[in-house]
This record gives C-alpha cells, sequence and structure tokens, in this order.
C-alpha cells in the first residue's frame, strides 16, 4: 500500500485502519468497540480491552522464540562499562523488580516516580511498574528539588526509585541531597524511597523511609504480568505549561501500544532483531517512546547510552556506539549533530570507524535545519529524515514514511503526516487555509492511538489547553504551513513568530537563513520588544571554531542574507556573536529566557538550564 492510500484509509476510516493495526499484538482481551468517547466526550482506543504493556514488550518475545536475542544494549563511557541483557533476562530482571514493588506496596493503578540516571534500571523500573499495571511518571535525573517536589505532590506516588548519583562529563551529580530536599518540601511523602547505591557516589541512607534497592531485591520474589484496560494509564510524562505549573500528559495504555507497534515499521523501516539506538534520555518522551516501548514491543534491540555526542570522549562518540553495536537506525535531536559538527566539521572522526550498519539517521525535538541537514547527507550518504511530534503526541505527527514508501526528502520540513494525524493549517478563525499559508497547525478529532487523554488530574485543564481554541480540533502551539505538494513546514512555537509592523514573521525562518552561513554552528533569533514596530528580531550566533573572519564581519553578512531572502520588511539588523547558546539538558534553547534578558523582563531561571554560565556572558553582552 502506497503512503497515500494508508493515509486515506486512516482519515477515512479511523476505527477499521487501527482495528487492524491492533492485530499485530497479542491482546488478552480485545476491544468490543475500538473507538469510544467518555462522559467528558474524549475520544479512547480499546478501552475495554486487557493487555499488559511489558507482556507485549518481553514476555511475548521471550515466548515466541527470541528469549535469546539481546534486547538492551547498556553502553556508558562515563564510567566504561558495557551490559548486554538478552530478552529472558531483561524479563527476569524486570520480573523481580516488580516484586520488590510490590513488597513495597505498590500495585495496580498506584503512582511510582522514577529518578535515575541512563542506567539499565531506570528502564527496567519503568517496565517493572508497567508489569504490574501501576503508573511511573519518570523526572529526568538531576531537576531541581523543587521541580521534583512539585511532580511528587501531582503524581501522589506510593514509591520513589531513585540512585546515589548520576554522571556527567567530568563530574559526578549527587542525586540523595536532591531527593531529600524535594521530599522535605514537598506536601505529598512517598512511603519508600528505594534507592540504589552507585560506586562514584555513596548516600547516606535516612531510617524508616530508605531502603537499599539490592537489598529489596534480594528479598523479593518475581512478579507476573497483570492484566489492564486499554484505557488505563501507563505513565504521566510531565511537561511545561504557559502557567508554570507542569501538565502530566496521561498515557495510555491500549492505543500506546498499537503505535508504537505500527511506528517502527512505517516511521523506521525497523524488523524485529535489528538494532534501533534513539540517542535521548529516558526523562524525555523520546526515551519513553524510542529507548524503551517501541524497539522492544517490535521485537528490537535498543541501546541505552550513558554519555554525551561529544566529550565522552570526543566528537567521535556517535559514530563508536555504531559501529561497535551494529547500529540500523540513529535516532537524536539536531542539537547533538549540530555539537558533533562544531567539533568535527569534516565529519573525520566518523572514518575511524566503520559505520556501513547504519541506514538512516532520523532527527526530531526541534526543526532540522537545512545546513545540518545537509552537513548529515553529505557526510554520511543515507537517508537523512526530520520528524515533527510532541510530548503530548509520544509519536510523530509528521513524517517521511519511510517503511512505507521512499519519500523525497525537503530539507526544512518533516515531510508528510503520518496516517491517523489530520493535520490542518488554520487561521485565527478556524478557517483552513490553503498551500503556503502560513498559520496555526491543528489536528482534526479524533486523535490517533497513544495521544493523551487528559492531563493528570485536571481534565478541565486539558480540554482548556489543547481542545477549545478551535472547537473539534487539537490544537498543537505551533505554527506552519503546507507546500503545494502537501509537504509540511513547521516554523516553531505560536510564541515564537513575531510582530513587526503588523507583518507577522517567523523567527525559525531567519534562524534558518543565518544558519546558511558557512561560518555559523549554531544561532536564535528572538522578537525583542520595540517602541515603534513592537516587536525587532535579534540574532544570537554562535560560530564554528574554525572560523577565521571578523565576528564584525560575519553578523554584517548574515543581517544581509536575512534581508535579501526575506526583505527589508524582516528589519533583522541586530545580532550577537556569543559562545553558547543557553539550553535546556534536552538541547532546547532557551528562547522565552533570552526576550526576558533583552526586554529586561523578570524571569525564572529554568531548572533544566544545562548552563547557567551562558545567558551570564550574554548578559554582559548587552
Amino acid at each position: 500500500m502506497t503512503y497515500k492510500e494508508e493515509y486515506r484509509a486512516s482519515i477515512d476510516d479511523p476505527a477499521g485502519f487501527w482495528a487492524d493495526k491492533a492485530r499485530d499484538l497479542d491482546w488478552f482481551k480485545p476491544a468490543s468497540e475500538v473507538l469510544t468517547q467518555d462522559e467528558q466526550g474524549i475520544h479512547h482506543w480499546f478501552a475495554d480491552a486487557e493487555l499488559n504493556t511489558c507482556y507485549l514488550a518481553l514476555d511475548f518475545h521471550v515466548n515466541n522464540g527470541r528469549a535469546q536475542q539481546t534486547a538492551l544494549i547498556y553502553d556508558s563511557p562515563v564510567t566504561g562499562q558495557q551490559k548486554k541483557y538478552s530478552y529472558r533476562e531483561l524479563r527476569d530482571a524486570v520480573a523481580l523488580c516488580a516484586g520488590m514493588l510490590s513488597n513495597h506496596g505498590v500495585g495496580k493503578g498506584d503512582r511510582v516516580v522514577i529518578y535515575l540516571p541512563m542506567i539499565p534500571e531506570a528502564l527496567i523500573s519503568m517496565l517493572a511498574c508497567a508489569r504490574l499495571g501501576a503508573v511511573h511518571s519518570v523526572v529526568f535525573g538531576g531537576f531541581a528539588p523543587l521541580e521534583l517536589a512539585v511532580r511528587l505532590n501531582d503524581a501522589t506516588p506510593k514509591v520513589l526509585l531513585t540512585a546515589s548519583c548520576g554522571i556527567e562529563v567530568n563530574r559526578v551529580v549527587e542525586y540523595k541531597p536532591i531527593v531529600d530536599s524535594a521530599i522535605d518540601m514537598a506536601q505529598h511523602k512517598p512511603a519508600s524511597c528505594i534507592l540504589l547505591q552507585r560506586p562514584q557516589a555513596q548516600a547516606e541512607m535516612k531510617n524508616g523511609r530508605d531502603v537499599d534497592w539490592q537489598q529489596a531485591l534480594e528479598a523479593a520474589a518475581p512478579a507476573d504480568c497483570v492484566p489492564v484496560k486499554g484505557s488505563d494509564p501507563l505513565y504521566i510524562l510531565y511537561t511545561s505549561g504557559t502557567t508554570g505549573k507542569p501538565k502530566g500528559v496521561v498515557r495510555d495504555n491500549g492505543g500506546h501500544a498499537v503505535a508504537m507497534k505500527y511506528s517502527m515499521t512505517a516511521i523506521y523501516d525497523m524488523q524485529p532483531g535489528e538494532v534501533f539506538w534513539a540517542a535521548s534520555d529516558v526523562g524525555w518522551v523520546v526515551g519513553h517512546s524510542y529507548i524503551v516501548y517501541g524497539p522492544l514491543i517490535h521485537g528490537c534491540t535498543t541501546v541505552l547510552y550513558e554519555g554525551k555526542p561529544i566529550m565522552t570522549p570526543d566528537a567521535g562518540a556517535f559514530w563508536r556506539v555504531i559501529s561497535e553495536h551494529r547500529v540500523k537506525a540513529l535516532f537524536t535531536a539536531p542539537t547533538a549533530f549540530r555539537a558533533i559538527k562544531k567539533e568535527d566539521p569534516q565529519a573525520e572522526l566518523a572514518r575511524q570507524y566503520d559505520i556501513s550498519c547504519l541506514q538512516t539517521i532520523f532527527a526530531a525535538g526541534e526543526r532540522l535545519d537545512p545546513p545540518t541537514y545537509e552537513w548529515l547527507a553529505d557526510s554520511f550518504h543515507v537517508p537523512v529524515l526530520d520528524h515533527w511530534w510532541q510530548t503530548e503526541t509520544g509519536w510523530s505527527i509528521a513524517a517521511n514514511m519511510h517503511g512505507l514508501e521512499s519519500m523525497p526528502v525537503k530539507p526544512g520540513s518533516s515531510t508528510v503526516p503520518v496516517p491517523g494525524f489530520n493535520v490542518q493549517i488554520l487561521d485565527d478563525s478556524g478557517r483552513q487555509l490553503g498551500a503556503n499559508e502560513q498559520g496555526f497547525i491543528a489536528i482534526k478529532l479524533p486523535l490517533p492511538p497513544s495521544c493523551l487523554t487528559t492531563i493528570w488530574g485536571d481534565v478541565e485543564r486539558f480540554k482548556s489547553n489543547y481542545l477549545e481554541t478551535y472547537p473539534g480540533y487539537f490544537s498543537t502551539g505551533d505554527g506552519g504551513y503546507f507546500d503545494e505538494d502537501g509537504y509540511l513546514f513547521i516554523m516553531g512555537r505560536v510564541d515564537d513568530v513575531i510582530n513587526v509592523a503588523g507583518h507577522r514573521l517567523s523567527t525559525g525562518e531567519m534562524e534558518e537563513i543565518v544558519g546558511k552561513h558557512p561560518m555559523v554552528a549554531e544561532c536564535a533569533v528572538i522578537g525583542r520588544r520595540d517602541e515603534l514596530k513592537g516587536q525587532l528580531p535579534m540574532g544570537f550566533v554562535v560560530l564554528k571554531n574554525s572560523a577565521g573572519a571578523k565576528p564584525e564581519q560575519i553578523v554584517d553578512e548574515v543581517i544581509a542574507m536575512v534581508r535579501q531572502d526575506i526583505g527589508a520588511v524582516a528589519a533583522f539588523k541586530q545580532a550577537l556573536v556569543v559562545a553558547r547558546l543557553p539550553k535546556t539538558r534536552s538541547g532546547k534553547i532557551l528562547r522565552k529566557t533570552l526576550r526576558a534578558i533583552v526586554d529586561g523582563d523578570e524571569y525564572l531561571l529554568p531548572s533544566t538550564i544545562e548552563d547557567p554560565a551562558a545567558l551570564d556572558e550574554i548578559k554582559a553582552l548587552l
């Protein structure tokens, strides 16, 4: 079936389409009705079906000929460790961890907060919760105490799972002081805090609450899979909200499993037994979907990497992992590739490794800018495919459907809507726009399987945030357009569109132009307040290590490029050369914080910031 046929089938008959895809999974009991609505009018997929996500990810494969196949490869350049788990070994480790949780009162529907670094126990804990029908909420290891406390209060977990430390490039981050502080300030106190002692740091234990992980495992017996409903929650994952209070995105079991299974072939062109590597973190949605659940449900081998794209030990780190573990497909954020490109612009380090196994590179998490795309395509001669998705959806909204048919790449575009996602471009009044008209990106209801069904404990916030802006649609909060070939271009969050003297201009488009300059490694464009025109664009530019021209000359050149490509209407007249851009730990540039600094507004330093000194350096330049 061609992409167009598959997509049309998913829009014309959603229930029939997804019922067909669901047959690829081993359900305990199939759904009596594929698509239903609850009393709030919210759609659910496979609501009354019975299944267990951990069973699908592990037990099914052990029982059907993959017991000896490698399920998980743990690769940690920061500790010098590697470890492989077969499907049977991983199943047994997960079953024992589930027994440990059960001994501490965790059962179906209970919440468990997981605050762990990128170690096997993080993945094992997630699957152990799924095995029991419990709901896990992974909090990025190293989050500040207040952020952890907020999540403890919202999720009200019975148990907190943590470790003594995480390991960065050149430092050990002790977790226990963060955890103790978070529990002290939280109104909700977990009954137990189970802690894994790592050799790099020993944590002091608090009597009556803290439990040694290894001792707790030794006291446990393996637990069986607990059947759950398709509409029962699998996990809560918190994402930033406009109010400052994190939103707990709720993912159900049934629809999630169907979408994960489908996406591994339709988007990523993976077959069971092949090696897939999502170079992300289990604290983010990519880690949930494509380090843990997607590859394992599909019977692939997944890679868990505790390291960085550079400095562990160098910018050849990714190519070493690909070569050693025979990775077929790599999926990571464009930021990682830009970091590698900055350190190794000619990709010389990649030539030290045999990466002939690598067949596809996938990028998501932020827009894949054309210069980075071109560098990857020219350097590695494999398909480089951008795709666009959100924490809220759990998988790709738009992609190059690599497993269905080979589609021409248009740099800057995430290609076409994924089957099930009825994507529309709307204006302020909700009118559908035509080709090459920029507007608000919305998805016509019903959303396909795996998308959020509510905000944890706050269905009214879910409806007001996502469903009420355009009735009958899910509002993505992003802006963009379709071109004449039906390719979707994402131009960034709606609040990244600036208004210059009444003209709506995309900062993403300006970043694309600035990024084409041969001396520019990375850039960000924001809108700063202006008394005359409302807003004016301002650029922040990081130069390549090999940059030889004077910074002032490069600034003049990028300003001229924007003027040439967009016109004088862009009013792009100011750019600063900076040593680095302020980012979150997941690699997203802190544009909102930059705007506040430039405009002289008050701002809170995000707890997710990777390097606070980057902001100080920029403030000194202003």
